[in-house]
Order: C-alpha cells, then sequence, then structure tokens
C-alpha cells in the first residue's frame, strides 16, 4: 500500500472512530441534532424488535427521550474494529452504558454491555451510519449507594464539555490559580 492510500486508510478510520464517539456523547448530552448527524438519511437500527427497528434517526429520539427519566447516564467505547472497502466500510465497537435510575425507594443502576455492529458509506466525501445491529451481551440492574451529589456535569449544552469543544468561544476560566 503506498504512502498516499495508508494516509487516506487512516484518515477514513479516524472520521469513523470519530462517528462512533459523537453517538455516544449524543446520547449522554441529549443532543438530539450530533446524534443525527452521524447517519445518512437512509440510515437504518436494529436494536432488537423489543427495543427499536427503524431509521437511525429515530433511535437517537428514542434513546435521548428515554434518558431524560434517569438521574444519569454514561456511554463508553473500546476495541473499535474497522475493515475499510473504499467508500464503504464495517466496524465492530464494544459499548458499556452505565445509567441511574430512581426506583423502589433508592437509586439503582442499570448497566448494559453490548456491540454495534455497523456498516459506513461515504458519500460525497462524508461517512455516515448506514446500518448499527446492536447486540446486547449482558446487562444487569442493581442497588447502588452512591458515594457523593454528582451534579457538575450537565445533559445538554449547557455542560462545560461544549465551551471547550468549540475551541473555547467563551472567556475561558481558569480551573486553578496560575492556569492560563
Amino acid at each position: 500500500m503506498s504512502e498516499a492510500a495508508t494516509l487516506a486508510a487512516q484518515t477514513d478510520r479516524t472520521a469513523i472512530v470519530d462517528l462512533i464517539y459523537r453517538y455516544c456523547r449524543s446520547v449522554d448530552r441529549l443532543d438530539i441534532a450530533l446524534g443525527h448527524s452521524i447517519w445518512h438519511e437512509d440510515g437504518w437500527a436494529d436494536y432488537g424488535a423489543d427495543v427499536y427497528q427503524g431509521p437511525g434517526k429515530g433511535v437517537i429520539d428514542l434513546i435521548c427521550a428515554q434518558h431524560l427519566h434517569t438521574l444519569h447516564h454514561s456511554h463508553q467505547i473500546s476495541n473499535i474494529v474497522i475493515a475499510l472497502n473504499g467508500d464503504r466500510a464495517g466496524s465492530e465497537a464494544y459499548c458499556t452504558a452505565s445509567l441511574r435510575i430512581e426506583r423502589e425507594g433508592g437509586v439503582q443502576q442499570i448497566t448494559v454491555w453490548n456491540r454495534y455492529v455497523d456498516q459506513w458509506e461515504k458519500r460525497a466525501g462524508r461517512w455516515g451510519l448506514v446500518k448499527r445491529l446492536t447486540i446486547r451481551d449482558f446487562d444487569e440492574i442493581r442497588a447502588v449507594s452512591e458515594m457523593q451529589r454528582h451534579d457538575r456535569g450537565r445533559r445538554d449544552r449547557a455542560d462545560a464539555s461544549y465551551e471547550v469543544l468549540g475551541a473555547i468561544p467563551k472567556p475561558w476560566i481558569p480551573c486553578c490559580r496560575g492556569a492560563r
């Protein structure tokens, strides 16, 4: 493979990985527009007959609506494998989703371990998700005792991460004395 082809393949892989991460960010920040942006218009999501099967953008709407009923939620991605074939690609990514809910007079945590088996296409120079098959490997729900109050993070665009990921457009407030 030539140096130019190697660089192009790495650029494509990086773009796909970024989209996978943006999916998790979108559902954790309840950022529907961001979640919609990872899909091509004709994208299809299959999260199983008991969860959701339909247009890709619709699963973002559903998940964000469901997350409004939780106290906290966090999605992590790992073990991403990507196979490129020109302007098409396949990927597998492991996802751990942890959600906190109030139930039966206390706080409970739902944890789901699943895999996203995705089909991607590059159209007009932009990678987008064409089909996602979600495979739930296992899950659990259990009572938890929180160690502290979790109130610094936000589940919307007021979260501090939007400022720094937007190249810090607002006046920067350093976290500690002497920081710039």
